[in-house]
């Protein structure tokens, strides 16, 4: 589970985020909405301890994120805006490097990488180089990195942003099964389709805080919109440029 509490994050006079609380259980997807400004990544940054709060709390499995960080990131598998993989590596070359990183034994990283690789379609890859991957490619490997050590956190921010059709799906579905094997699953998006077909709660953020928090009805019933894209055009406002 992924709590925070009074979440702020200042960058000098630059308030990127204020007053953020909301929580992600276990077994459900909870998805983090909000327009280009909003906080998003800077919120979920701060949940994988890359960046240290300005105000309040973060709590992953009822462990505080700032007195023990090195706790927290062993129990969650965060996937970044940055997807940067190693081009000279094969696919399971880049995935076994994260394991060992993760103190991994060796036959764990076999097994986990066979696991992953049943998830999200990466069988013909794994001993290729990913130097050339599309970008689908390097989205499946990149995920796979994340979650080798079998984290019980999921934090994925935008990880359909610029794929196909099909890449999409499939991974779309990898989430569902993420969240049918018990994981908390967080997650950014910008496409209203994809966060309705997959998300139990939804979090709305703007202009750096909270604006809304619930099902996918409970946000349409706030916004008396039966579209969650109107819902969400009335609930946030005038987008700005993501901190």
């Amino acid at each position: 589970m992924i709590a925070a509490e009074g979440l702020g994050k200042r960058f000098g006079e630059v308030e990127a985020v204020r007053e953020v609380s909301f929580a992600a259980g276990d077994g459900r997807v909870t998805g983090l909405l909000g327009p280009n400004g909003a906080g998003k990544t800077t919120t979920l940054r701060m949940i994988s301890t890359l960046l240290v709060p300005s105000a309040g709390t973060v709590r992953v499995d009822g462990i505080d994120a700032a007195r023990e960080p090195l706790a927290v990131r062993a129990r969650i598998g965060a996937l970044s805006d940055a997807r940067g993989l190693y081009a000279r590596l094969t696919a399971r070359e880049n995935i076994a490097y994260y394991g060992e990183l993760r103190g991994m034994a060796r036959r764990g990283i076999e097994e986990s990488t066979a696991r992953l690789a049943e998830l999200l379609e990466l069988g013909p890859l794994l001993d290729r180089r990913t130097d050339g991957f599309s970008q689908g490619e390097r989205m499946k490997v990149a995920i796979a990195r994340a979650l080798v050590h079998d984290p019980p956190n999921v934090i994925l921010d935008e990880p359909t942003n610029g794929l196909d059709v099909m890449t999409t799906r499939s991974l779309r579905e990898a989430v569902r099964r993420l969240r049918e094997a018990g994981k908390c699953v967080l997650f950014s998006s910008h496409v209203m389709q994809e966060v309705a077909a997959l998300c139990d709660e939804i979090v709305i953020v703007s202009r750096g805080t909270v604006t809304a928090t619930g099902t996918l009805d409970a946000i349409r019933a706030a916004a008396g919109c039966e579209d969650l894209e109107d819902a969400f055009v009335r609930l946030t406002g005038a987008a700005t440029q993501e901190p």
